[in-house]
C-alpha cells in the first residue's frame, strides 16, 4: 500500500484523473478540470471516501457516452449516491459546458448532446472506417484471445453515436478481410500449446519443454526450463521468446513437442523490451542467416520470372562476365539457406537452370532428373 498526503495526493489524484481521460478518449473543458481538481484538492484528507466526487463527473461521462439516455435513479444506483446528487452533478457538468439535458417524464431520463457524444469517442469518421475494416487476426485466434477482441470491438461500436455506427455497417458491406490461406491449410501451432504458453507468461511460471533441435530435428527431443518472457507471431509461425540459463532464447513454436506449466514462478526482467529484442535478433538473423550458393546457367527468358519461382527471399546476382552463348544463357549466381532449400527451388525449373556448382548439388538434380526418366520411359 502507497500512502501519500498533502500535495503529494492532489498531484497523484490529478495524475490518474489525466489517465483515466486519456484511456477512455475524454476531454473536458478547463472549467471541468478546475472543478475537478479543486474538489480533489477539497477531499485530499478525506481518504476514505469510497469514489471522490471527480471520479464520479467522469463515471457519470462515461456512462452517458456509452449508453445515451440513463434515468437518474440508474445512474444512482451504479454510482453508489443519492438521486439528489446525481441531479447536483449534473448541474454542475451542465455549469462545466458539458451540453447534459435531462428529460421529464416516463420516457425521460439524462442524456449528452449527440454532437458531444461524437467528440467524446475522439473518433473520425476515416478513423471509425479504418478501425472496422480489421478481421480477427487468425494469431489472436489460436492464441485464444478472438472473443475478448470481438467483445472489445462490439463495446466500442456500442459507444458511438448513431451516425457513426451507421459507417461501421457501411464499412462491414464493402470491406472483408480473410486472413485463411487457400483451401484451410492451418498457418499457425495447435491453440492448446499457445494457450499453456500464454497463460505462462502472464502467471510467470516456468515452462518445462521438450522440442526438436532445428539442426538435427530427426534428434530426440532436447530438454529445457525456459521463463517465458513474450510470444510473437511473425510470417504465420510463432516463436516463443524466453530467458533459458543466463540468456535470452528464441524457439519456433512448432518445434515444441511438450510443453508443460510448472509450479515455479520466477521474477521478469523490468527493463526487458520485447519489440526491440525481437527487432534486433531479426536483424541479426538476416545478417548472419546460413548461406549456400550456387553457379548456374539459366535462360535469358527465365530472369524476369526467378523471384516468383524461387520466391523473393533467394538472392539472385549477374556475375560480371555476361557473354550470351550462342543457347542464350547467362551465368548467375544464386543464394540459398540450405542444400534442400536449393533443391526444392531448382528441380521445378527443369531445363531453364543448369547448377555448374556445388558439384553435389548438381548430380542430385542429374540424379533426380535420370530416376524420373527411367519411371517415364
Amino acid at each position: 500500500m502507497i500512502l501519500l498526503s498533502g500535495a503529494s495526493y492532489i498531484q497523484y489524484v490529478d495524475m490518474v484523473t489525466w489517465y483515466r481521460l486519456q484511456l477512455y478518449g475524454l476531454y473536458m473543458t478547463p472549467y471541468v478540470i478546475n472543478l475537478v481538481h479543486n474538489e480533489n484538492y477539497n477531499h485530499y484528507s478525506k481518504m476514505g471516501r469510497k469514489i471522490l466526487r471527480a471520479d464520479r463527473l467522469l463515471s457519470m461521462l462515461m456512462i452517458l457516452q456509452s449508453r445515451g439516455k440513463v434515468t437518474a435513479q440508474e445512474l444512482a444506483s451504479e454510482l453508489e449516491v443519492s438521486v439528489r446528487t446525481v441531479h447536483r452533478d449534473v448541474d454542475s457538468l451542465s455549469t462545466a459546458g458539458v451540453p447534459v439535458y435531462t428529460k421529464r417524464g416516463p420516457a425521460g431520463g439524462i442524456a449528452l448532446v449527440e454532437r458531444y457524444r461524437s467528440d467524446l469517442t475522439g473518433l473520425t469518421k476515416d478513423e471509425v472506417r479504418a478501425l472496422f475494416m480489421m478481421s480477427i487476426p487468425q494469431a489472436l485466434t489460436e492464441l485464444g484471445v478472438d472473443q475478448e477482441l470481438r467483445a472489445a470491438m462490439l463495446k466500442l461500436s456500442a459507444a458511438l453515436p448513431s451516425t457513426m455506427r451507421e459507417d461501421e455497417q457501411g464499412v462491414r458491406l464493402r470491406i472483408y478481410l480473410d486472413p485463411t490461406p487457400w483451401e484451410g491449410h492451418p498457418t499457425l501451432e495447435p491453440a492448446y500449446d499457445l494457450q499453456i504458453l500464454h497463460n505462462a507468461l502472464w502467471k510467470l511460471r516456468v515452462l518445462e519443454i521438450r522440442h526438436k533441435s532445428w539442426m538435427r530435428p530427426d534428434m530426440e527431443p532436447l530438454q529445457a526450463m525456459i521463463h517465458p518472457y513474450g510470444l510473437v507471431a511473425k510470417a504465420g509461425k510463432w516463436h516463443l521468446v524466453g530467458k533459458r540459463y543466463d540468456h535470452i532464447a528464441v524457439l519456433r513454436v512448432d518445434r515444441i513437442v511438450e510443453v508443460q506449466e510448472t509450479d515455479k514462478t520466477f521474477e521478469r526482467s523490468h527493463d526487458f523490451d520485447l519489440v526491440g529484442f525481437w527487432k534486433s535478433y531479426c536483424q541479426d538473423e538476416l545478417e548472419n542467416r546460413a548461406v549456400y550458393p550456387v553457379l548456374a546457367h539459366a535462360d535469358a527468358d527465365l530472369l524476369p520470372s526467378l523471384p516468383w519461382s524461387l520466391g523473393e527471399g533467394i538472392q539472385v546476382r549477374m556475375l560480371e562476365d555476361q557473354s550470351l552463348d550462342p543457347q542464350g544463357l547467362v551465368n548467375l549466381e544464386l543464394k540459398f539457406e540450405t542444400f534442400d532449400h536449393a533443391l526444392k527451388g531448382l528441380l521445378p525449373l527443369g531445363r531453364a537452370i543448369e547448377v555448374i556448382e556445388p558439384i553435389a548439388l548438381r548430380y542430385s538434380i542429374k540424379d533426380y532428373a535420370e530416376q524420373i526418366l527411367v519411371r517415364y520411359s
